[in-house]
Order: structure tokens, then sequence, then C-alpha cells
């Protein structure tokens, strides 16, 4: 019987594991092995934003396959043949964790990975089992601290360069938090409610001090479904309490965001100026970049919880 990972691979995807397996194809330890020092360390990504902080950590002493796409919701990813000789190759892996990535034990045992894999949520405080933790900028240096001790131990010839690259980035994350806690404050505080689509932004609304109402997928994960009477629940709260806007995600239809909003009487943000929640936007985007992204959704919540125009 095929394994659950097994059915949802296409026929070229197991093509290239059987090419894999027939190559002998498998990642080296650059620590232990040092024969070509000028190669990047090629490092695999599972998520959008742990592939930014990996690129910022590395520079350009490291060559990213990131597995994710940008608005992509990470419970529809697939291996591609790409993404699974990426692995296959890889010197070092990282992951989000806290149970985000269900698929990536399977598909690194398929791809043959057998080398370090860095989970960027150690050390970072988790709540109640929300893996969405990069929406707090503070984690966000812990995950890039972590990455950077990874890719170091992997490549100490390289650590300095990543070290020296983490301080410049820890520097614009606190530079971040900074703006965002400004901004946040210049809400009136009654109105500093939100209603989202999933249960994506936990650990932002608890570093700013913002009140969850309630979300429209009221799940972690957005496959979760919602009933008709959590339907009618959400929109009775959102007129009980005052909120004055639902946050639709770029990478999650707002078709029911807008029934809701519409039923409820409030403003529904959609569209271009929908949230970035379990993704980074593409290339060119508001959401391009984990900075970007943490900017856009804050100036998008601060316009539409004071009624001002974007």
């Amino acid at each position: 019987m095929l394994s659950p990972l097994a059915r949802r691979l296409s026929s070229a995807a197991l093509l290239a594991l059987f090419a894999l397996s027939a190559g002998g194809c498998g990642s080296a330890d650059r620590s232990s092995s040092p024969a070509d020092p000028s190669r990047p360390l090629r490092v695999v990504a599972t998520t959008t934003q742990v592939a930014d902080f990996a690129r910022n950590v590395g520079g350009d002493r490291v060559s990213v396959h990131q597995l994710l796409r940008p608005n992509v919701d990470p419970h529809d990813y697939e291996p591609s043949p790409a993404d699974m000789r990426a692995i296959a190759e890889a010197d070092v892996l990282v992951k989000n964790g806290v149970g985000l990535e269900k698929w990536l034990d399977e598909t690194i045992s398929a791809a043959g990975f057998d080398g370090p894999v860095v989970d960027a949520s150690q050390g970072v405080p988790i709540r109640d089992g929300d893996p969405h933790i990069w929406h707090n900028p503070l984690n966000a240096k812990t995950m890039v601290a972590t990455i950077e001790k990874g890719f170091a131990a992997a490549d100490p010839g390289d650590a300095a360069a990543y070290q020296a690259n983490q301080a410049a980035y820890d520097a614009k994350l606190d530079a971040l938090d900074g703006a965002i806690a400004k901004k946040i404050d210049s809400i009136p505080p009654d109105r500093r409610k939100l209603v989202t689509n999933h249960d994506a932004f936990g650990y932002y609304l608890d570093r700013y001090k913002l009140t969850f109402v309630g979300s429209i997928i009221p799940s972690f994960d957005t496959s979760a479904e919602l009933s008709a009477k959590q339907v009618s629940d959400l929109v009775a709260k959102i007129k009980e309490t005052g909120v004055t806007a639902v946050f639709s995600e770029a990478s999650l239809p707002p078709k029911t965001a807008e029934a809701i909003g519409r039923e409820a009487g409030v403003t529904v943000v959609a569209g271009e100026d929908a949230l970035y929640g379990d993704s980074l936007g593409p290339e060119g985007s508001a959401g391009a970049t984990y900075l970007q992204m943490e900017e856009h959704n804050t100036d998008t919540i601060v316009n539409a919880l004071r009624g001002t125009a974007a």
C-alpha cells in the first residue's frame, strides 16, 4: 500500500525519487569535508519565512531552495521532483517547526536526506501549539539565531560571515518591532480588535496587545471547516464587540470573509490589502520579504481599525 506522501506525489516526482536512489545522491557534511570551500552551502528551507531568514543569514555564502511557494497554504504543499532532488543534495535543511510541516518527515525519508535539520522554533515560547511563531519579530530574532548556529555548524569556515549577517538583520528586526508598536499605539484602545481568516496572528496580538475577537476558520489549520452555527456566532460577536473590520488573508479565498462582513455590516479588508498570514507574497508584492510583510500587515490593520485611508 502506498504511503500518504507517495499517493500525493506525481508520477514524475516518483520517477525522480527512483533516479535519486539509483544515482546515490545524498547530503554532504561540509564541516568534516571542506573539499570545495568556495561552493555555497546548499540549504533547503521549508516555508517562505524561514527561507527569507536563511537568505539574510547566509548572504552570498548560501544557496537556498525554498519548498513552499508564495501565497501557497503550507497544508496544500506537494513535493515536486526538483524539491526532492534539492532535499537529497542539501547540506542543511531548515524548518519552521511546531508541527507546521506535517509532510516533512516523510518527504525527507523519501528523498534519502540524512543531513542536519535546523528547527527554527527552538527557544521560541510556544502558545498553545500555534505554529505561526514568526508574527512576533522577537521570535523572528530567536529563529534567525538558531539558523545562524545551524549554518555555522555545517560551515565553520564562514561562521564569522553568518554572525555578522545575523547581527545586521537583528538590528532591522528591532527597528521593525519598535515601528509596529508605535503604529499600533495610534489606534484608539476601544478599536484594537481583530477578526481574521484563521487563527494565525496570536503572537502578533500578544506582542502588541490587540484583542482577538475570532476567526472565520476557528483553527490554526486552514483546512478546518466552519459550521453554520459558528458563522452566526461570529457575526453576533462582531456586532456585540464593536469590531470595525474583518481581515482576509492573501493565501486564502476571501468569499466567506466577505459574506460575514456583509452580514455583520463591517468593512472587509481583502484583495491587495489582505494580510499575509501563512505565507509571504511573490516578488514585487507588499509582502515579498518578512520585513515588508509585517510592515504591510501593520499598516493595513492600523488604517482599517482607525478608519483612515491606506
